[in-house]
Formats: structure tokens, sequence, C-alpha cells
């Protein structure tokens, strides 16, 4: 029996064992084919409360045990994410629509996340403070308590334990809600590595939900942090309910990436990651690159090539071709995305490839000569869309790259490494790749963006992780107590 055999999840959540969910079911489909996998259970608020219940006793022993067996527990977690991976990558392939990079991409950094997160215990966790009284001052990073962590569709797996495996290795007690449409993947196979390694009953519970179940997470007193990977509209949603309810809220959010082609720059290796940067995933990246900005003595020879690329390659069923793209998630998204690429040839843009799909699987799109009104420049796609625009001079090229709400990476191409560093202190963004595209993640690195893309680095590396899923408290020890006048 395999890891993610359906004979253990199939109509059930993960709530201290595995239960039927008050909510019904839902079934899971491959976008490629329609076909059924299986269906989760589904939780309603009622299970949600309970799970934090729960959630909130068994924290207290999770993090009274010694950091060293929190520690053992992550890398062993680390052990199965590598010795099951190519269970969980056919259903990365089957239930995202991931190509088989993609999907190994993932399993990968899951177990980097555990092993990163394994460390966590061990690091200091308070430094002592100067006092002008004779006693010992001291600050002390404790638990959160219960994490709610919200978690989308399109890397279901990596937006998931990258909030997971530090919460859980720092003593906190996670609730996860993942997206329905990917739940397996980005959910239920979370549930069964922390099982098989050993966690203890009720410190992670796995429920997918409606967005009354999201709702919820954000809501329940129980629940201390939110960490919530997403669309900005709902991201606002959730910070504004989060404010309310005076939590502590991480927000990994939309973005229009965009990516500036200098004059000096290489041409043929920059197209090649310029397609990489939008086609990746079928688009469906928050780092995707929305925007493709080239110096005009470029301009016409990276549309022609970009396009020349865009229709060569291959898009279908990476569980059964050899294929460069996947489907999209569903029909919604599919029609999101051609609405805008209509939208914006109406409104001016050159239809230099792509701009058709069957079923779920969009062409590669390459548009030229794009107002920077139009739809597919000025928004998210979230699609496999590259809008190609010129510029002549570097100041251009930077105030284009800045306007935007959003603002999570940027990726810069030239021969001129000083001019790169110089471009990308210009541009307000999280993320900055000087020679390569916009979309690249690690474990270990600090990840957020500027603006409407979210509040910032508050995932990768231990300063960020031990700061996301801790609270501060200050403790002072005296000998005697002093003399008051009373």
């Amino acid at each position: 029996m395999g890891l993610l055999d359906e004979s253990i999840w199939n109509g059930r959540i993960h709530a201290s064992g595995w239960v039927r969910g008050s909510g019904g079911e839902h079934e899971v489909t491959a976008p490629a084919t329609g076909t059924s996998l299986g269906n989760v259970g589904m939780a309603d608020p009622g299970d949600l409360a309970r799970a934090t219940e729960r959630a909130t006793r068994a924290q207290r022993d999770w993090a009274a045990l010694p950091h060293t067996e929190r520690s053992a527990v992550l890398r062993r977690a680390g052990e199965l994410w590598q010795q099951h991976a190519t269970e969980i990558e056919d259903w990365l392939i089957a239930e995202a629509g991931s190509l088989r990079a993609k999907a190994r991409m993932e399993t990968h950094a899951a177990a980097q996340e555990c092993f990163e997160g394994a460390a966590l215990p061990s690091h200091p966790h308070g430094e002592t403070l100067p006092s002008e009284q004779s006693r010992l001052s001291m600050a002390r990073r404790v638990p959160a308590g219960v994490v709610g962590v919200i978690a989308p569709f399109n890397f279901p797996l990596i937006l998931s334990i990258r909030s997971v495996a530090p919460a859980l290795a720092l003593g906190n007690a996670v609730v996860l809600k993942p997206d329905v449409r990917t739940a397996v993947s980005g959910g239920i196979a979370l549930a069964r590595i922390f099982e098989e390694a050993g966690l203890p009953e009720g410190v992670l519970s796995v429920l997918p939900g409606d967005t009354e179940v999201g709702k919820a997470v954000v809501e329940d007193p129980h629940v201390r942090v939110v960490s919530f990977t997403g669309s900005t509209a709902a991201g606002r949603h959730v910070g504004e309910a989060a404010s309310r309810n005076l939590k502590r809220v991480h927000l990994e959010l939309g973005g229009n990436s965009a990516i500036i082609v200098t004059e000096d720059a290489d041409l043929e290796p920059t197209v090649a990651a310029g397609a990489a940067g939008s086609f990746l995933h079928q688009g469906q990246v928050c780092m995707t690159t929305g925007r493709h900005l080239v110096h005009e003595s470029h301009y016409e020879a990276y549309v022609s090539r970009l396009a020349e690329k865009a229709e060569a390659l291959p898009v279908g069923n990476p569980a059964t071709e050899q294929v460069a793209l996947g489907p999209v998630i569903d029909r919604q998204q599919r029609d999101i995305i051609h609405d805008m690429v209509t939208a914006s040839v109406d409104a001016g843009a050159r239809l230099a490839a792509g701009g058709t799909y069957e079923g779920l699987c969009y062409r590669p799109t390459v548009l030229a000569d794009v107002p920077t009104t139009a739809p597919a420049y000025a928004d998210e796609v979230f699609g496999p869309v590259a809008p190609v625009v010129p510029f002549s001079t570097l100041d251009e090229a930077v105030r284009l790259a800045a306007d935007s709400e959003y603002g999570l990476s940027l990726g810069i191409f030239t021969r001129d490494l000083a001019q790169g560093l110089a471009i990308a202190e210009r541009v307000p963004t999280g993320i900055a790749h000087i020679n390569d595209q916009t979309v690249d993640d690690e474990a270990n690195i600090p990840f957020g963006g500027f603006g409407a893309s979210g509040n910032g680095a508050r995932f990768g590396g231990a300063a960020n992780s031990i700061e996301a899923f801790t609270e501060t408290r200050w403790i002072t020890m005296r000998g005697d107590v002093p003399h008051y006048p009373f």
C-alpha cells in the first residue's frame, strides 16, 4: 500500500486521525483529462473549531518536548519526502497539471523545508538585555500557539510545507486548509508524511473546505497566526479579518513581475529565459514573468524569437506526453486567461503567437506592441502569456518596471553587472535576479514581496521563520525582592 493509498483518505479529513468531514465530499479531478482521482473529505466551520480546540491542547505537549525530539520528527519527514517522491510527483502531475520537472522541484523543496525546519529548534530563541536595575533581563521567543495555513493550487506542496514545517519545528500546532482542487498533493500528502514521521496526534490537522472554512481559520480564537498564500484580492480580505481579530498575518500574494532586457544583453539565452519565466507551469506562478521590457534595438528580434519558441512548445497531458506545458487548473481560469488576451488584442496588442486553447490546454501566448493599459500587461494573468513592450532608455525601463501595484520579483539581463545591480536597487521588489528570469525559490532564502504582493519577506530562512511563528516575552529575574515604599 502506498503512502497516498486512497483507502486511507477517501472521503475523510485529517483531524486527530482520519475522520469523515461534516462538509461532505469533493471530487478531485485531473485537469488534463477530467477523470476522477478520488473524493477528499470536506470540513465545515464546526470541524475547524473542534480541530483548533484539540490543537491548542496538543500544542502544549508538543512544545514541551525536548528540542531534539521535534528536530527528529522534521528530519524523518524530510527523509520521507525523498523516499516517497515518485508517488507524490505522480499526484502533482495528475492533480495540478504539473510537468515531471516541476513536480520534482516541489518534492525536493518539501524535503529541504523539513531539513531546514529540523535545525530551527536548536537555534537561539532569545537574548539577554541590559537593565538599569539589579536583575537579569531577557527576551525569549516562545511558540505562537496554533498557526492557520491557507494554501493555493498552483504549487500546492511547496506553498503548504514552507509554512507548516517551520511552524511545527518551532513548537506550534498547525491547521492547514489546502485548495480543494489540489487537496491530495497539497494537504493529504503532508498529513501522511508527518503521520509516518511520528508527529503526535492533533498537532497537524488538514481540513479541505470552502471559503467559509477559510474564513473560520482567520476568525477562530485559537488561531494566533495566519499564513495565507493566494490572490491579492483574497489576501486583502484575510488581512482585514485578521486585523479585526488582532492576529498576526503573513500574506504572500500576486505579482506582475517584469524582466528588463538591456541593450547589451545576450539575446539568445535571454529569450529562452524569458520564455521559461512566462510559461513555466502554464504561467500559474506568483513570480511569473508578466511583462517583458526590451530595449528597442532588440525589440523586433526578441518578439520574433520568443514567438518562435512559443509556437514550438508542445502542450498536452504531462502524465502521458512529453510536453512543455500542461493544462491550466480549471475552466474558470482558462476563460479568465482568454478573456484577458482577447481584451488586450482589442485594445491594440498584436498577437504574435498563441491565443488559442484546446480543453484546458492554453497555448503559450506572445503579445507585442501592448498598450500599458491593456489587461494582459497591467494585471496579473496567471496564465502562459508574455506581453512584450519596448523601451529606449534605462530610466524608461525602470519607470515601466516600477509602475505596478505589485512588487514581487524582477529579472535584469545585462553584461554589465554593476549596471544590473543599480537597476535592481531602483525597482522596489522583494526579489531581484540579474541575468535570470523571475521565477525561483529556495528553502533558506527570504521570500516575499512589496505592495500588493504581500507584507514582506516572511517565508524562508531561520530569522524569518522564527519571527513569523513565535512571540517575544520579556522575563526578568533578581535574587531579592526590591524595596517599594508602600
